[in-house]
């Protein structure tokens, strides 16, 4: 068949010919194919076009019998691909004319009734919407799986008592969960965005054509309704033209990927020598080539420089809407490649980190060394002269004068005698020094969001309850779209 030779010439009849009386020039040809990377909607692609055949059929717009030929044909086409034995021809541009010209293929001229009241625009903005809302829901998945990560070593080790650190300069005592459940709270923010960004997104394009909207009798809700849209668009120019919802979700793998560049710089810190607070797993870790004692944290580094890269995409993104006329234009084919890269990237770090965090030993007693050094509970003597009544700022310089003596001596706070209390501050009783132990500073924290074991414990409850009705709602979601 003429069809057969020009799709194994890597040529295929192109859908918009009927005009031009010259073939495209192979170097146009090359350079205006999406097919290498847009093959990768061919499962929205399929969904959507079955639901408009049927919507077709049901409306009248054609027969309810070309609808079932188109719709079998479909799903046969659906399985060529799941074989891996579909060939994917350069020469029809994208996947929609891909699976166009195959359908013709398999059942004839009635193919072609397929694209009845519908444009290739309108077509393609629901394929990419279906696509980012499975997306959404994979990246809410892994991200929950790092937040269970995070939790569980969180409960495993409540009593641990770290460091904490401002400029990277050790600061107070903080209890490690309260370290790990602060990454909580972000990813927790992650979760919340993309389902901000899936509402939005949830809006079916179909029906708007290619800008005007279409002329004939279509029924959008029905097909939104099958699709598990929870709207249609209202206006068809800007349903065809928008692409924030892409630019939203790469928003918030960006954001996403902040946290996680942040948490893989503390474990990094953490599982240095210098620090010992965790030792990494041999699986997520790597050695040298040429330094037979290293482990390097790899994996955390590549979280940490993948991270401009979705940043970038992002920015490439702003950069393509940013002056583009209504309604559609072809610069709009250059936004799948920065979504598929962004959402890929985002998703791996999520997993390969829920893994590193899993699988990482702290080390407690390395940790409680270090939790008193560098007199990070100066502050406790701040304060407990600031109960005696003694301004704080004055209080401030007391403990600071104290520290300056305790660095001229070689000396702790916890080894200044009584006599050397009293003599910087008369306020400053013998039963000041029991305030300086990590302990006791950690448990002078107990206000709502501080770390004193039992706020924390109390904050761990509330991730692990929160993080299970998060699943709950995955399932729940889950089952209602096995159902639609």
């Amino acid at each position: 068949m003429a069809g057969e030779q020009d799709r194994a010439e890597g040529r295929g009849t192109k859908a918009w010919g009927g005009r031009f009386a010259k073939a495209t020039a192979p170097t146009v040809e090359a350079f205006t194919e999406s097919i290498s990377f847009d093959w990768r909607l061919y499962r929205q692609d399929l969904a959507a076009s079955i639901a408009h055949a049927r919507m077709l059929g049901r409306q009248g717009i054609i027969t309810a019998e070309e609808a079932g030929t188109i719709i079998a044909g479909l799903r046969e086409i659906a399985r060529e691909i799941e074989r891996g034995e579909f060939v994917f021809d350069p020469g029809h541009e994208d996947i929609h004319l891909n699976i166009e010209a195959r359908l013709a293929e398999k059942i004839g001229d009635t193919a072609g009734k397929l694209h009845t009241a519908r444009s290739r625009n309108d077509q393609v903005a629901t394929d990419v919407r279906l696509w980012c809302r499975a997306a959404i829901d994979d990246l809410r998945t892994r991200s929950l799986d790092l937040q269970a990560a995070l939790i569980g070593q969180a409960a495993a080790y409540p009593a641990a008592i770290m460091p904490g650190y401002t400029h990277l300069q050790r600061a107070q005592p903080v209890l490690f969960a309260h370290h790990l459940l602060a990454y909580v709270a972000m990813l927790e923010r992650d979760y919340d965005r993309l389902g901000d960004c899936r509402r939005r997104t949830n809006v079916l394009p179909l029906g708007a054509g290619a800008l005007a909207g279409v002329g004939f009798p279509v029924d959008p809700q029905a097909v939104a309704d099958e699709l598990a849209f929870a709207a249609s668009a209202e206006n068809s120019m800007d349903a065809v033209s928008d692409r924030d919802f892409v630019v939203e979700l790469v928003s918030v793998c960006s954001l996403t990927m902040v946290h996680l560049s942040r948490l893989a710089e503390d474990v990094i810190v953490w599982a240095a020598g210098e620090f010992g607070f965790v030792e990494l797993d041999d699986a997520y870790a790597t050695g040298s080539s040429i330094m037979p004692q290293k482990k390097n944290p790899d994996v955390a580094e590549l979280t940490r420089g993948k991270t401009g890269r979705v940043f970038g995409h992002l920015q490439a993104l702003l950069t393509l809407l940013k002056g583009l006329p209504l309604t559609y234009n072809r610069d709009l084919q250059e936004d799948k490649e920065a979504l598929f890269d962004a959402v890929d990237t985002t998703q791996a770090a999520l997993v390969a980190m829920t893994g590193l965090v899993e699988t990482m030993v702290p080390q407690p007693e390395r940790m409680a060394v270090t939790a008193t050094a560098s007199f990070s509970t100066a502050t406790e003597l701040a304060d407990y002269l600031a109960q005696q009544g003694l301004p704080f700022r004055q209080a401030h310089e007391v403990v600071g004068k104290l520290v300056a003596q305790c660095l001229a001596a070689g000396k702790s706070l916890a080894q200044l005698t009584a006599a050397e209390l009293a003599a910087a501050a008369p306020q400053l009783g013998p039963d000041a020094l029991e305030r300086v132990t990590a302990t006791a500073a950690v448990a002078a924290k107990d206000v709502p969001g501080g770390t004193a074991p039992r706020r924390v414990a109390r904050a761990l409850q509330a991730a692990q309850a929160r993080l299970a009705a998060h699943r709950e709602e995955a399932s729940q979601l889950e089952v209602g779209h096995s159902g639609s």
